[in-house]
């Protein structure tokens, strides 16, 4: 699948706790249809939110579920999964984008699990200056549907045109917006459809909406733990990367803890 990556490059590659984030924006099925098939994961967590389209979720503990429009899947590969997210279109726009959320080391080996949230399971926020959708943390009192994961803010707002947002956010978190649509002010820069401001630190973030304007917003603890990272695999240490990928092979990844 072709994807825009803005974190996990050579110019960004962590925003701890965040290990990547990816974007998929296409109506050329050549570019999307062939998925990402089975493949292992350990030791981080995934969260995957789809704009436009339908993707199907399979893995090795027997978990399925299809995304559609506006949903979303949390996925905790913990000691150890299989999964694969294909395509359920043949046309048409796949518009998304997947985050990697690191665990700390005593969460790396915790057993893996998964939940997936339609549209509809996700809580609003409607203000006179905004809509948010609450995927995961809390936002004016409300809070999202996601359960039993590492606690990250994940908001998607909308601010209307000329109305002015303050979004707080602890000071002690790392936080960086994806501009989804329009264009608008964060933190007092114009930014585009496509931009990813990266913030510093402070409590809140300043929205200004231009047309259409729509941003992801999202912040977490950072874990501040030595990273070791190879493919589809992040611990703390070279020895748990080694162990990974015997465990792997050993097929530990298709079997409960």
């Amino acid at each position: 699948m072709k994807l825009r990556r803005y974190i996990g490059t050579r110019d960004l590659m962590a925003h701890d706790p965040f290990l990547m984030l990816d974007a998929f924006y296409s109506d050329d099925p050549d570019s999307y249809l062939a998925g990402f098939p089975n493949h292992p994961h350990r030791g981080f967590e995934t969260v995957t939110y789809l704009i436009q389209g339908k993707m199907e979720h399979n893995d090795s503990r027997g978990n399925r579920g299809l995304l559609e429009p506006g949903g979303a899947q949390f996925m905790r590969a913990g000691s150890g999964i299989i999964h694969s997210e294909m395509p359920r279109q043949e046309n048409g726009m796949m518009w998304g984008y997947q985050l990697w959320v690191n665990l700390p080391g005593s969460l790396k080996m915790s057993e893996p699990h998964y939940q997936d949230l339609q549209k509809g399971d996700i809580p609003l926020v409607q203000t006179g200056a905004y809509e948010a959708k609450i995927l995961s943390g809390t936002l004016e009192g409300v809070t999202g549907g996601a359960k039993g994961f590492y606690e990250i803010d994940y908001f998607d707002i909308e601010v209307k045109d000329g109305q002015s947002a303050e979004i707080p956010v602890a000071a002690d978190k790392s936080a960086f917006v994806i501009v989804v649509a329009g264009t608008g002010d964060v933190a007092g820069e114009k930014v585009v459809r496509g931009d990813l401001p990266i913030l510093t630190s402070g409590d809140s973030i300043e929205l200004k909406g231009g047309e259409n304007f729509r941003v992801i917003v999202v912040a977490g603890a950072p874990i501040k733990e030595p990273v070791a990272r190879y493919g589809p695999f992040v611990m703390n240490t070279a020895e748990e990367i080694q162990q990974a990928f015997e465990d792997y092979q050993a097929g530990k990844f298709s079997k409960a803890s």
